[in-house]
């Protein structure tokens, strides 16, 4: 008796992710991994507005300019322009990001003027 052997033809299926044309695609692997990394460094206790903050505005100083990495991003705050902490529209346009300095400053700067005009 003849022994029939089966053999499955392979056949090359494309990726349907790999075949779109997204802007994800000409993303390096460096800068998935950074990004990455960089999400991983907030807070998964954070709220929710200071990550979308630092997503929005980057990590940087809106007053001084100074530019935060992942070994100082805890010293770039979230300051609500109004006063406000639950006034936090998804546009981000009540956020701003400062460094514990111009945060401070911001903040001395309602005392000192409550101060002068009474």
């Amino acid at each position: 008796m003849a022994r029939i052997t089966f053999k499955p033809k392979r056949k090359l299926i494309k990726n349907k992710k790999t075949a779109s044309t997204s802007s994800n695609q000409n993303i390096s692997a460096k800068e998935i991994a950074e990004k990455l990394k960089r999400y991983s460094v907030v807070s998964k206790n954070a709220p929710e507005y200071r990550i979308k903050s630092l997503e929005l505005h980057g990590w940087i100083c809106a007053k001084c300019g100074r530019e935060f990495n992942e070994t100082n991003l805890h010293e770039l705050t979230v300051h609500h322009k109004d006063s406000n902490h639950k006034n936090n529209p998804s546009d981000g346009s009540n956020w701003e990001n400062l460094c514990i300095h111009c945060h401070e400053d911001e903040h001395s700067r309602d005392i000192l003027s409550d101060h002068i005009t009474k």
